[in-house]
């Protein structure tokens, strides 16, 4: 329990504005391996990639046990912290969640506020009382797990008009960090919004990066704490797979 509670202090602590904390997402033990013999200090999983790689649709359309087996593996396979990407919850009530993190081993999680069931965003009460009941059933456990609240307030499925977009993720960033979230993590935000929220919300935030087009550096002058790449590596290492078999077939020939 107590290397527990160390990895996540450890993992909060990095979330520095300005110098951030880089994620390269894992999808399996290999990747994980991967990217800690690479040098970085933290996994993050990517549940996109994951439930592709298990042959299902993202947006909890794998099953709950197989993502957090997927989960529990790359946990126990690295030394270093695991986060990992818990959808929007999966159905669990928040206490169970908690206990299910805490019980595979991982010491951050994401959470989101797509409704996959319903559509569109979980109202911003909702998941708040959501986040708090998580940070409550955390403090009781004795791991103080770090909850990355992602804000969907510009996601492709996101129904708000584009005018809208900047006011709501400002609005449920201070909502869930005053619920207890350690990040709050807007994804599809450009760098103007990036700025606002940075500006307007006392949490550290995440951005994320593009690896073909993106800039670390402009991520950094923002401010934000936190950067992942989601299940771009996955789909690079399939993109370098289709390449090496296109070169077998043509050997064939």
């Amino acid at each position: 329990m107590r290397d527990r509670a160390d990895k996540a202090e450890l993992l909060r602590s990095l979330h520095v504005p300005g110098a951030p904390l880089v994620l390269p997402n894992a999808w399996d033990v290999g990747s994980a391996r991967t990217i800690v013999d690479a040098g970085f200090p933290v996994v993050a999983t990517a549940s996109n990639a994951i439930a592709a790689a298990l042959g299902y649709d993202d947006g909890e359309g794998a099953p709950s046990a197989e993502m957090m087996f997927v989960a529990r593996r790359i946990a126990a396979s690295v030394d270093v912290p695991v986060t990992v990407d818990a959808e929007a919850g999966y159905g669990m009530a928040p206490e169970e969640l908690v206990e299910l993190l805490s019980g595979i081993g991982v010491v951050g999680c994401n959470i989101e506020d797509s409704d996959h069931a319903g559509g569109g965003l979980i109202d911003v009460d909702v998941r708040a009382t959501y986040i708090a009941r998580m940070r409550a059933a955390a403090d009781r456990i004795g791991v103080p797990l770090v909850i990355n609240a992602r804000i969907d307030s510009f996601f492709p499925t996101s129904p708000l008009a584009e005018h809208r977009r900047r006011a709501d993720a400002i609005g449920r960033a201070k909502a869930y960090r005053s619920a207890g979230a350690d990040c709050v993590f807007p994804p599809g935000a450009g760098p103007d919004d990036l700025r606002a929220i940075v500006a307007a919300v006392d949490a550290p935030v995440n951005g994320g990066l593009l690896l073909k087009g993106g800039s670390l550096a402009e991520l950094r002058a923002i401010g934000v704490a936190r950067v992942s790449v989601g299940p771009q590596l996955y789909r690079s290492a399939l993109a370098h797979l289709h390449v090496d078999l296109r070169h077998l077939l043509d050997t064939r020939k």
